[in-house]
Formats: C-alpha cells, sequence, structure tokens
C-alpha cells in the first residue's frame, strides 16, 4: 500500500521561482501526510504555453530547474514526478516527463507520443518510445503525459509491461469534462491498473484551464477527484487491488494482438 499525492494548481508561465515555490509546499505538505510520492500536472515548472516557451524559454535553463526539483524530492524526503521540455534528437523538444525517488534520484523518463493541437505540433517533437516501467516502493509504475492517456493503445502498452500506476501529468482546458470523468476510469478499468491524473487549474497565457485532477483504481472505481481549483489530493493505491481485477476479469491474458492487427490490416 502507497499514499499517491497530486497537486493540482494554477501555474504562472515562465515564472520559473513561483512554479517551483508551489511545487515545493505542496511536497512539503504531502510529506508531512506521508505521502510517497507526489504527481505534478503537465510543463508546470515553467507553465503551460507551448508557443511562448518555444520562443521566450531558453534551453539553458533546463537542467537547473531539474537540479532544484531534484532538490525539492531530496529535501521534502518525497518521489516527485514533473514535466518539462527535454531536447529532441530533431533539434526540438519533447514534452518530457521524470520520475524521481525521494533522494531525487532520477528512476524513469518519458517523452510525450501524442501532441495535442497546432499549439503543441507546431513547438514540440512527437516521440515515438513505449512507455517504461520501474518499481517505485513495491509497485510497478510507469509514465504518460496527457492526451497520451486518451489512446487505449497507449495505456494498454503500459499495463503488459507490468505497470499497476499510470502516473499522467496533463493540461486539459475547460470543456473536457469526459476526459477525467468518463475516460481516465474506463482507462483504469480496462487496463486493470491505477491511474492518477493531474490537472492545471485556473487561467494561464489564455488557456481556461478544467482542473478535475483524479486518481482511478483498476476496477475504473474513483478513488480521490478534485473540483476547478487548487487541490492536493490523496489516494491509498495498492497492488492487491490490480492482481485481484486482473484475477476478477483477466483482459491482459485474453486478448488477441496478432487479430486486431489482422482487423486493422
Amino acid at each position: 500500500m502507497m499514499l499517491l499525492s497530486v497537486l493540482q494548481a494554477n501555474a504562472v508561465v515562465l515564472d520559473i521561482d513561483a512554479n517551483l515555490k508551489t511545487v515545493d509546499a505542496a511536497a512539503q505538505r504531502a510529506a508531512a501526510a506521508r505521502a510517497s510520492l507526489l504527481l505534478t500536472p503537465e510543463l508546470f515548472p515553467v507553465g503551460y504555453a507551448p508557443l511562448r516557451l518555444h520562443a521566450e524559454l531558453d534551453p539553458a535553463v533546463l537542467p537547473s530547474i531539474r537540479g532544484r526539483l531534484a532538490d525539492i524530492a531530496r529535501t521534502r524526503g518525497i518521489g516527485l514526478v514533473y514535466s518539462l521540455p527535454a531536447p529532441a534528437a530533431d533539434g526540438g523538444w519533447h514534452i518530457s516527463a521524470t520520475l524521481l525517488d525521494a533522494h531525487g534520484t532520477v528512476l524513469l523518463d518519458y517523452d510525450k507520443v501524442h501532441l495535442f493541437g497546432e499549439e503543441e505540433r507546431k513547438a514540440f517533437s512527437a516521440a515515438q518510445a513505449a512507455p517504461g516501467v520501474v518499481d517505485f516502493d513495491g509497485i510497478k509504475t510507469s509514465l504518460l503525459i496527457c492526451y497520451d492517456v486518451e489512446f487505449p493503445e497507449s495505456v494498454r502498452a503500459a499495463a503488459i509491461r507490468g505497470a499497476e500506476l499510470l502516473l499522467v501529468p496533463t493540461a486539459l482546458s475547460a470543456g473536457f469534462e469526459a476526459v477525467p470523468q468518463v475516460l481516465i476510469r474506463a482507462r483504469a478499468l480496462e487496463s486493470q491498473l491505477n491511474v492518477a491524473y493531474a490537472n492545471h487549474s485556473g487561467h494561464e497565457d489564455g488557456c481556461d484551464f478544467l482542473g478535475g485532477s483524479v486518481v482511478a483504481g483498476p476496477d475504473g472505481s474513483l478513488l480521490a477527484a478534485a473540483g476547478d481549483g487548487a487541490a492536493l489530493l490523496f489516494a491509498e493505491i495498492s497492488t492487491e487491488s490490480v492482481k485481484a481485477a486482473r484475477e476478477q476479469v483477466p483482459y491482459l491474458k485474453e486478448r488477441h494482438p496478432e487479430l486486431y492487427r489482422e482487423w486493422e490490416d
């Protein structure tokens, strides 16, 4: 059993000090509540504004931001998931997510595969690598980012690699309520794993964010949910619930991937 915390907050675009102060305060609160891990929203340390980041963010500052986030994890004694731009092979940037342990050590990196909308596609490059899986406090853990989780193939890729917990930094605007309320729970149910989804709240550089962060269990149950304002959610995550769900209805074992490939062809 592990206590997971999920930050929902309003970032200030390109005000790195203010955003890291928000992350640090949440990490302090979460650690005081004995949470093992804090999940934060997509691109939160720099704010979500793809075209402004592309035009104004100096890539030379990214290593120092990563260092400061590692210091937060180490100082507060809590695992941390953060999302930042990361160098891409084509000379541009990916949108990345990183999982740190409580010592500030990188356990897992992931780059976003499914970019959403014209601005993201102008500012960032789409990645191609499958989600990885690592052990975090005895729970097999994986990462996706925002729009990735809306594709069942992405979540299933993590599940068939053994993931029991999927951590998803996101930046979902208002008007897409069905994503956290319906789709996240469906993804958790169909691939029988825990899914935590951390969103921005409030207004940032022309975008109104939905909030609505959630944690869903492997049976599709709602373990925690936020409204439209700033929040720090907590949810108990267990491997036992994953095993029970997969034993009761063996979706993963009874797939026919070779048949599905024929159907697609």
